[in-house]
């Protein structure tokens, strides 16, 4: 069993980040140009991670699948990044920030990790805004403000509905600087297939250049993997394509725990499914519900004359239209948590209200927004989002309510860290989304760049000095070593077996299969029937991958079909122990739903008393079953109670 020290610094909630920053060792400057840093990844985590170790003095090789650090899925990030800078005047402060992360995430998360994450979130605004990343202001010149779900504040800091894009070209133009330094080298193109571990401690990778196909090993003294979420084992979601969890499964697989898989974020603003050769789906930004409100037809008859097409959404008056969410959330209205309008957007469509072609949709309408303030401040606020919609939709949003729906988007779940960011891997750190710290069962909107951010510049580079200290008599090791060589041949012949299956189906038709399977059995909502069946169907469906699949093209080549060949198999595994993550914590927690477990008005019922807990699984061998540990989750500084936002 793993042994699982979260490594909480004592003493008061506010002074645990400066107390444990002023106790920590440190790595004076001649020795830090003695140790290697891998980084894997360069979304806005790996990128400022990188960078920030670049700067401080470290040897850092950083890797990343795409042409560029800049096509991270990053970059697809709209509506904004929170920090608790109170310029609004409406309240807020680091403690709230702090308070509405632990509620949005239903008590799941560990509580100093949290108020950490608050307290630097004001520092990551003076980055930004240092390195020129163009945030939205208002009249006078000042940086603005919106709001996001699960708050009363406006306190997300945002660049029109390209904010993620805005910050990794920040972190991107930090990064090329270490690297035209010296002090970080690029590796472009190159996956990581394996983690090499020499005498239980995290000493390398190996990586695959996917131009030439050629396998590269590489040492360092510690490892980052900063890979992002694991959303694609659902197929369709709003992930770029590439998107994967094969880094952190391989960390998995080699004793890294695996903490609350079954934590995945329906988004409730994406763009609806439209056929079946669809292949992802399109966010529409948190932000929208600002100025957006959300509807659907009181009366079924015009809901289904919707359906048909015989009837237009604009001749539907008012008092015909339900306003679900500000009948149900007066308090918090159309700004309420992620999880909690993606449940009541599939409640009023399991229900017959749905609107769209197939009846899973729901409107989200700027009539109301465009007469009291004008189609030009829309315009402004959101024009890029608007574009993007009507591109894709061939609909016109500021003369017809956009459609939406609820679509897989984030992961909460990731590879369990303690307070350093370290995994149960000595010298293995996981940052951003790829672990799973901060978020509990529902993550909040603007909250995943904060983090990234967070990690990157502000805590890892303080945390891994903490363990990198007592290495610096650790010689930079040959990758001869048998440790290497093994891990090499492991991953060749992993390889190869892919290659030589030569079966008749595409990788894709496994991977659609597979999304089916999460969807309908470990999607929205869950039921301890179907997560069992759900589970038969992901054996099945992996092993007709394993004896079935077609992949075309050579080993020492490009050959995009053997790396979606890879991650799929990596999926197929997961996939089963989402399930039955799910199926083991019996009930209902932020974006966790479990049918059984709900109250009267069909919110979310926690089990306080049996599952308090983060649930880390351990790989146990190839064909048996994961081994569960459990780190309680204790609040000392706020009250536990059910979520309210009414």
């Amino acid at each position: 069993m793993a042994e699982l020290n979260p490594k909480i610094p004592s003493g008061r909630l506010t002074d645990k980040w400066l107390d444990y920053k002023s106790h920590i060792n440190l790595v004076n400057p001649a020795n830090k140009r003695k140790l290697d840093i891998i980084v894997v990844g360069t979304g806005l985590a790996g990128a400022s991670a990188a960078a920030s170790l670049g700067e401080l003095g470290f040897n850092v090789k950083v890797f990343c699948y795409q042409d560029s650090p800049r096509r991270a899925h990053s970059i697809a990030a709209q509506g904004g990044i929170n920090a608790a800078k109170n310029y609004q005047n409406d309240g807020d402060s680091i403690y709230r920030l702090f308070y509405d992360t632990i509620k949005g995430g239903d008590y799941r998360s560990r509580e100093a990790n949290v108020y950490r994450l608050a307290e630097v979130s004001n520092n990551i605004i003076d980055q930004c805004v240092a390195q020129g990343v163009p945030f939205a202001r208002d009249y006078g010149g000042l940086l603005d403000n919106r709001s996001f779900g699960g708050a009363l504040v406006s306190r997300t800091f945002f660049a029109r509905g390209q904010t993620g894009q805005q910050l990794l070209l920040g972190a991107y133009g930090a990064l090329s600087r270490q690297i035209h330094k010296g002090s970080v080298t690029m590796y472009n193109r190159h996956e990581m297939q394996e983690l090499v571990m020499i005498d239980g401690k995290a000493r390398g990778i190996i990586a695959r250049n996917l131009i030439t196909g050629e396998l590269e090993r590489h040492f360092g003294h510690a490892v980052v993997l900063a890979t992002g979420g694991y959303g694609n084992v659902f197929f369709l979601s709003t992930n770029a394509m590439g998107s994967n969890t094969s880094a952190i499964w391989k960390a998995y697989k080699k004793g890294a725990c695996f903490a609350n898989p079954c934590f995945t974020q329906i988004h409730p603003t994406c763009i609806p499914v439209h056929g079946e050769s669809q292949s992802k789906l399109t966010l529409m930004s948190e932000s929208l519900r600002n100025d957006g409100r959300i509807w659907v037809p009181k009366n079924k008859n015009d809901a289904e004359q919707i359906r048909k097409k015989q009837l237009n959404p604009n001749d539907i008056p008012e008092e015909n239209r339900d306003y679900y969410l500000e009948r149900r959330y007066p308090a918090y209205g159309n700004l309420v948590p992620r999880d909690v309008a993606s449940r009541a957007a599939k409640e009023r469509c399991d229900a017959g209200y749905g609107v769209g072609e197939t009846g899973f949709a729901v409107y989200l309408d700027f009539k109301e927004s465009i007469q009291r303030l004008g189609k030009n401040v829309i315009e402004e606020r959101y024009g890029n989002l608007f574009q993007m919609y009507e591109k894709i939709v061939d609909e016109n949003p500021y003369a017809n309510p956009m459609m939406i729906y609820p679509a897989v988007h984030y992961t909460m779940g990731g590879l369990w860290v303690d307070y350093e960011l370290m995994s149960n891997i000595t010298g293995l750190f996981v940052i951003g989304e790829a672990n799973f710290s901060d978020h509990g069962a529902n993550r909040l909107g603007a909250s995943a760049l904060m983090q990234g951010l967070a990690d990157g510049y502000f805590v890892l580079p303080y945390s891994i000095q903490n363990y990198l200290a007592n290495e610096i008599h650790t010689p930079r090791l040959s990758t001869d070593l048998s440790e290497f060589v093994e891990a090499e041949n492991d991953v060749k012949s992993h390889l190869e077996k892919l290659l030589n299956i030569r079966g008749s189906h595409t990788v894709d038709h496994f991977h659609k299969e597979l999304g089916k399977a999460m969807w309908e059995h470990v999607g929205m909502g869950r039921t301890a029937s179907g997560l069992k069946q759900g589970i038969e169907k992901i054996i099945k469906i992996r092993e007709a991958f394993l004896n079935d699949v077609k992949i075309p093209g050579e080993l020492n080549a490009i050959n995009t079909e053997l790396e979606k060949a890879g991650r799929v198999a990596d999926f197929l595994e997961l996939g089963e122990l989402l399930a039955k993550d799910a199926l083991h914590r019996n009930e209902s927690c932020g974006g966790h739903f479990r049918e059984e477990y709900q109250t009267p008005e069909g919110e979310a019922l926690r089990n306080d008393d049996d599952f308090m807990y983060t649930a880390a699984w351990e790989y146990q061998g190839k064909g048996k079953e994961p081994l569960l540990n459990k780190e309680p989750l204790i609040y000392e500084n706020i009250e536990v109670k059910q979520r309210n936002y009414k």
